[in-house]
């Protein structure tokens, strides 16, 4: 005989909340990861300035951006039913629509601009000078990044506060 447990995380909280909640944790922590520790590392490693710099960076966020695509999607989810059981304000569904459409610019349009721009066509010339639209576009993808890291930190304190009518119950 076959039968299912409700499997929760984080107890307290019902299972939309903790799905969101560690959806969207995970996503802020590999997006976290990815801006400060492997690009900088890149950065200062030198890697930025190899020739097949732009096909490696294209990979590593082709893979990133679907995951974050895939969470934005599951977080979406997880705030209708939330809406619904009227656990959660109307202002994380706008706040997850601009995720969403944040996500969707990183991944099919910020991505293979900023790709095709590193590549480097001139390579019997030798000549690797990074075009002057590199910067806007690096400027356009930071301000897109703290958007949607300070969005996503605000669904987390939305999503992970307690209602006033929610107790926390230790059952021994």
């Amino acid at each position: 005989m076959i039968s299912s447990a409700k499997v929760n995380a984080l107890p307290s909280r019902s299972a939309w909340q903790s799905m969101v909640l560690l959806t969207v944790g995970f996503w802020l922590s590999g997006s976290l990861l990815l801006d400060l520790v492997v690009m900088p590392a890149m950065y200062a490693s030198g890697m930025m300035t190899q020739p097949g710099f732009a096909s490696a960076g294209y990979s590593v966020f082709w893979v990133f951006n679907r995951l974050g695509l895939l969470c934005v999607a599951i977080a979406f989810v997880g705030l209708l039913s939330l809406l619904q059981q009227h656990k959660i304000s109307g202002w994380a569904i706008a706040a997850v629509w601009m995720l969403l459409g944040i996500t969707l610019l990183l991944t099919y349009v910020m991505t293979p601009v900023m790709s095709g721009l590193a590549l480097p066509l001139d390579w019997l010339t030798g000549n690797s000078e990074v075009p002057s639209s590199m910067a806007q576009m690096h400027g356009i993808y930071w301000v897109l990044e703290v958007l949607k890291l300070g969005l996503s930190a605000a669904l987390l304190v939305a999503v992970g506060r307690r209602l006033p009518d929610e107790r926390l119950s230790i059952n021994g």
